[in-house]
């Protein structure tokens, strides 16, 4: 107080124009939908923004015409070994595009071509990678990752990580199981990093902890860092040593501790191989991806769920000699159809609000609350 700083007229001026959106799109279109839109219950800076997102996916999908499209995968063998799925990449001569086999009779006449032709091994490549983990949550992404692997809404898991922020009975004492859980920093305060590592090493061993501590930096433009990240209070404290949680809370808890346990740990070793398989004129070509994972690392405690599972890998694939003869067995046509984009569930439309800047971390879950409640 003996020593004011010159007050930030830009801050000033931000909160002023909040302001005003406040009051002309909630206090003044409000009462206006209400006389025009019978049923509409309110409008608002942010939740109207959103309610335009969904509106904008459901012309999107109305509007979508589906394709069709073709794919082929046969069943090859090579010098005895076992059999392993690859998939036509070439026709012709020509590289393969999504809707180049657009109808039956296009894909029977590529499953005739691959049933006659005689296939050697072209090239076999494998390619080690790593996989980091993911950074520790914050409010936006914990509500994803809660929606994706626990089924909760937004407001169930904010009500819940409430409760665990808040504290729960341990030998007579409240305890905060967890940081503030309205943050959108990535970055862990030093002590806990070191209380990480320490309980990495002593529950995994040595070679799950990296070098270097790992520091996140948070990708979003308009992030404010006040708070950490969300995490444990206490690494020690995992989650079936804690008694007394109720069965949300005990779920919830488990997801942030991995998480964040993971965000500390070492990188997954992978190796990625793939197999090309081309005929001896050169015109027909079929390929087989799979991945090996040779070192766990983080995965062994936690992976990331994926809002969309299309990329998945392949799985492991046999060792086979480059140049040796290949048999290409019972070649599949299978029709598929171009699908609408998905409309938006939780966990997507968080992560485009907090994409395109909208709203902050402490009002997603009242917003999408706000949304549906009001039909």
């Amino acid at each position: 107080m003996a020593h004011p700083r010159a007050i930030d007229q830009d801050l000033v001026d931000a909160y002023l124009a909040r302001r005003a959106l406040d009051y002309l799109v909630g206090f003044t279109l409000s009462p206006v939908l209400w006389r025009k839109l019978p049923g509409s219950r309110s409008a608002g800076r942010v939740q109207s923004v959103a309610l335009r997102l969904i509106c904008e996916r459901e012309i999107e999908i109305e509007r979508f015409q589906a394709e069709e499209y073709w794919t082929l995968s046969a069943q090859v063998t090579s010098e005895g070994g076992p059999p392993f799925e690859a998939r036509l990449v070439t026709l012709g001569g020509e590289k393969l595009k999504k809707f180049s086999l657009n109808n039956e009779a296009a894909a029977r006449a590529a499953e005739r071509e691959v049933a006659a032709a005689a296939f050697s091994i072209s090239a076999v490549e494998a390619r080690p990678s790593r996989r980091n983990p993911p950074a520790p949550f914050t409010t936006s992404t914990l509500q994803q990752e809660a929606a994706r692997k626990l089924g909760f809404n937004a407001q169930r898991t904010m009500r819940v990580a409430q409760r665990l922020y808040e504290g729960v009975d341990i030998g007579g004492e409240t305890t905060g199981l967890i940081t503030y859980m309205r943050t959108d920093g990535v970055d862990m305060a030093g002590e806990a990093i070191a209380d990480a590592r320490r309980t990495i090493e002593s529950g995994f061993g040595g070679a799950y902890v990296p070098d270097s501590p790992r520091i996140y930096k948070t990708k979003q433009k308009n992030a404010q860092e006040a708070h950490e990240c969300i995490r444990p209070t206490s690494f020690a404290r995992a989650p079936d040593r804690v008694k007394g949680l109720e069965e949300d809370q005990f779920r919830l808890y488990e997801l942030i501790w991995k998480r964040a346990m993971a965000s500390q740990m070492e990188s997954a070793q992978i190796e990625t191989t793939t197999i090309d398989i081309l005929s001896t004129d050169g015109r027909t070509g079929l390929r087989a991806t799979g991945s090996v994972i040779l070192f766990d690392g983080f995965l062994k405690l936690y992976e990331e769920g994926r809002d969309d599972s299309s990329d998945e890998e392949g799985g492991v694939l046999p060792k086979v000699r480059q140049g040796a003869r290949a048999e290409a067995r019972e070649p599949k046509a299978a029709q598929h159809f171009t699908e609408p984009p998905p409309r938006y569930s939780e966990a997507s439309l968080v992560k485009r609000l907090e994409e395109l800047g909208i709203g902050r971390p402490s009002t997603y879950a009242s917003i999408l609350t706000t949304l549906r409640d009001r039909g």
